[in-house]
């Protein structure tokens, strides 16, 4: 029988050590969301460091987007990543893992119609009012096709926020990205699109008014296979993989 061999353990460098302990404290909240760190000198001595090892350790949960600087100043605040941040992290990963544009829209045909459903149940008054604005302004006349592509994203991310559910905000910004650029091409190529997906917007937005989950969920489903339907119409290769 051949012995198995393993490698020698390697001692993670002091920097990533701390960086680690310093967020096992932000996730356990031990250090709440805009709480600010005590200086890099104050760090040094607590930790028994370098200054140099605080410094890329800082540097690494910055980057992590768990801490930040306000207005320039050289203190440090706890801090939450961007949801946004959050779902272009997972677009590019999807898009290495070989994600297809057919893989994208199925996703959304499962995933969108659950969190409208949610937000018809869940919807505040304010955010009701806040999508009747998105709404409005997406049947503008004279909205050019970017900010007509930036409404339909603004549409979908307010129907994540009024489900209640920060799982469903955060699955659903990955998906709204990717669907982004398509989109854009399918209201610049298809005359009937802008129309068409006003129609869902404004029926979706009343079935939240009515509080009517099931119709919620059935005009988001139909939005979803119209979507996908302009995508084929427009010349967009459902097979390419996302993000090329």
């Amino acid at each position: 029988m051949t012995e198995t061999r393993f490698e020698p353990l390697q001692h993670a460098p002091a920097y990533l050590r701390l960086a680690g302990l310093l967020r096992s404290q932000i996730l356990a909240r031990q250090l709440e969301a805009g709480s600010a760190l005590p200086t890099e000198t104050e760090l040094a001595r607590q930790f028994r460091v370098n200054r140099s090892t605080v410094r890329e350790a800082l540097r690494n949960l910055q980057s992590a987007g768990l801490l930040e600087r306000r207005d320039g100043g050289k203190k440090l605040f706890v801090s939450r990543p961007t949801i946004a941040a959050v779902g272009g992290g997972v677009s590019e990963a999807l898009s290495l893992h070989g994600a297809r544009f057919a893989d994208v829209w199925e996703a959304l045909r499962a995933v969108e119609p659950v969190i409208a459903a949610a937000a018809a149940r869940r919807r505040t008054a304010d955010q009701l009012k806040g999508l009747a604005r998105v709404v409005e302004d997406f049947a503008a006349d004279d909205l050019p096709a970017g900010q007509a592509v930036k409404c339909v994203g603004r549409f979908f991310r307010a129907l994540g926020v009024a489900s209640g559910n920060p799982v469903f905000v955060i699955a659903n910004e990955p998906l709204v990205q990717l669907v982004e650029p398509g989109l854009a091409i399918i209201i610049d190529r298809l005359p009937q699109a802008r129309g068409r997906i006003a129609k869902a917007q404004r029926s979706i937005l009343e079935a939240l008014a009515r509080r009517d989950p099931e119709s919620a969920a059935e005009w988001m489903r139909r939005h979803i296979e119209d979507f996908r339907r302009g995508f084929e119409q427009a010349g967009l290769p459902l097979e390419t993989v996302v993000g090329r």
